[in-house]
């Protein structure tokens, strides 16, 4: 009996799961037409959409087995013999490593933490077999000496280019050809010795398709990225070509929005794209094409390992104390830990749930390469050896309520994980003290470009104090405190009163009214750039923010349907710029002669 309702509360997970998988594909596979289309309004509708359907599937899986099978306490033999058969599942399943990450969702839902190790749950995954199985086919090879360089790529392009035609395919494959011959050196040999292979599917996000793949010649492998974009009126074109690891890996950054691929094999994909960009982690991978729980599951399998092979101890993050998160840290992992305080400063008004939905807005948001993805954790257990005792006095005087201690264990009931960064505030205090005005001008440049491309994808900031942005490895200004975030409509932006008479000048407090959402763009001067070095170099290319004038334009824009582009590459790397230049240059050699 006992063996029958296990076996049927395996496979009723199972069938969840592959439930979760065609909706999520069918979901995926649409990106391509909303893409011909034009649907951009669809394309932040659907993405929306599909970050939802993870907890939705879990929580109908929940449902049936506390109502149909009657699940609410921990029945060990049971479980053990659920799992037993779950496994025996997967073994014939093309996505296992996605089906366990389902199931640990589902279990961890219905019992408590005391019985999360690998009895119950999948800590240690059984996916690796499929590194001795025969690779899936998931790109194919093209050898241009057969057909000729142009002709080898004008097919390829063709090949994914779908029901859409190109506006003048001739002109962007020369400049492509020219763009690799520049870029990437690996490439410059006979087209006897060299390779192609393209990923068979197409990354679609927001208004752009990426084609992936490599290109394999004598003196090794060259990654790349090509960039097509809709023109809008029938036709597509490139837009650019990326060739290196790093600018790739922007593309693929924890600031952007999740990809919408249509790929069955998620573990090869997945092997090849870190083969690309080695810097990426399995975990940054699997989020950035849509599977951001996998993603979560293999942070964490990487997170104790990484406390298993270290022995520093965690610590207050560097910066200033935030008035609603204590972040901490471990020096020795790149990434920060933000826990919600039980009490807020006197001016924050609004509640541990407000702070929670101003996060989930920001999940399902486009994040424009400047707000940090976050993962959101419960339960979490950490060794109580590990902290250090500032940050245990820490942790208990403001947040009491969700620290608890389990023998030698510190359980930590809520939590968000995100990659660390040097606060900019910080990093613009170094740049000042080594006297580094390149460092400071382009810090201050990526601030306002930051702020700018939060307001065009309908975010307003809040609170755009210094403290709040971080520095990327990159060298990239990222957004991470949400508590004040809204949309743009929310706000009111107000050319601020002069003050005209020596009581209003002298005045302790405003002496003229202000309403909740009204914003002073003016004052950013006075309360993030008060160091007139900063705000010189914010001046020469953003003095714009410091009017209302221009807020308010935005948000008119925003309010008609009109977003401006945001390109996961520079402005200097876009075949259209690279034309103009060219064109330049020959235009001035004519001229010389």
């Amino acid at each position: 009996m006992m063996d029958k309702l296990s076996l049927d509360i395996a496979s009723h997970i199972m069938r969840s799961f592959n439930r979760h998988i065609e909706i999520f594909s069918e979901l995926t596979r649409s990106a391509q037409q909303r893409f011909q289309q034009c649907q951009w309004r669809e394309v932040q509708q659907a993405a929306k959409e599909r970050t939802t359907y993870y907890e939705q599937r879990v929580q109908e899986t929940l449902t049936v087995l506390q109502h149909d099978f009657s699940i609410k306490n921990l029945d060990s033999e049971l479980w053990l013999q659920v799992k037993r058969h779950y496994l025996a599942l997967l073994a014939r399943h093309q996505q296992p490593e996605l089906a366990e990450t389902f199931y640990n969702s589902v279990f961890c839902n219905l019992f408590e933490r005391k019985y999360y190790h690998n009895d119950y749950i999948f800590v240690k995954s059984t996916a690796k077999r499929l590194e001795q199985l025969p690779s899936p086919s998931i790109y194919t090879s093209y050898k241009p000496e057969k057909s000729g360089l142009k002709a080898t790529i004008c097919h390829i392009m063709n090949s994914h280019k779908t029901t859409i035609p190109f506006e003048d395919l001739n002109r962007d494959v020369e400049t492509l050809i020219r763009a690799f011959k520049k870029q990437a050196r690996k490439t410059r040999y006979q087209l006897s010795e060299l390779r192609f292979d393209i990923l068979n599917f197409t990354f679609y996000r927001n208004k752009g398709a990426y084609l992936i793949g490599r290109v394999l010649s004598p003196a090794g492998e060259t990654p790349f990225i090509i960039a097509v974009l809709n023109n809008e009126k029938g036709g597509l074109y490139l837009d650019a070509l990326l060739t290196s690891s790093e600018s790739m890996a922007i593309v693929f950054g924890f600031a952007r929005a999740y990809f919408f691929v249509d790929c069955t094999h998620t573990y090869a994909l997945v092997n090849f794209l870190q083969g690309l960009m080695p810097h990426k982690t399995k975990a940054d991978l699997y989020s950035a094409i849509g599977f951001h729980k996998q993603g979560k599951t293999e942070f964490y399998r990487d997170f104790l390992h990484h406390l298993t092979h270290s022995e520093d101890k965690f610590e207050l993050a560097a910066g200033i104390k935030g008035m609603v998160m204590s972040v901490f840290t471990l020096p020795s992992y790149p990434y920060v830990f933000k826990i919600i305080k039980d009490k807020f400063s006197p001016s924050k008004s609004m509640s541990r749930q407000d702070v929670k939905d101003k996060y989930r807005l920001v999940k399902l948001h486009d994040r424009v390469g400047r707000m940090a993805d976050t993962m959101e954790y419960s339960e979490v257990a950490f060794p109580k050896e590990r902290f250090n005792e500032q940050l245990l006095a820490e942790l208990m005087q403001v947040a009491p309520s969700l620290i608890r201690y389990e023998n030698e264990l510190i359980i930590i009931a809520h939590l968000y994980i995100e990659r660390r960064m040097t606060p900019l505030n910080l990093y613009l205090a170094d740049a000042l003290a080594n006297k580094n005005d390149s460092a400071i001008n382009e810090a201050l440049r990526g601030y306002g470009d930051a702020i700018k491309q939060l307001i065009c994808a309908d975010i307003f900031p809040g609170d755009m104090l210094l403290k709040n942005f971080g520095v990327t490895r990159h060298g990239r200004v990222i957004f991470y405190d949400y508590d004040e975030i809204a949309y743009m409509n929310e706000i009111n932006f107000r050319v601020k009163p002069k003050a005209v008479t020596a009581e209003q000048i002298y005045a302790a407090e405003p002496w003229y009214s202000v309403l909740p959402g009204d914003m002073f763009p003016e004052e950013l001067a006075t309360f993030a750039l008060a160091n007139p070095r900063y705000l010189k170099a914010f001046k020469i290319h953003h003095e714009d923010l410091l009017t209302a004038s221009y807020w308010q334009h935005c948000q008119q824009q925003v309010a008609n349907g009109i977003y401006e582009d945001v390109y996961p590459y520079p402005n200097e790397e876009r075949f259209c710029f690279l034309r103009k230049l060219t064109a330049a240059k020959q235009k001035n050699t004519r001229h010389r002669v």
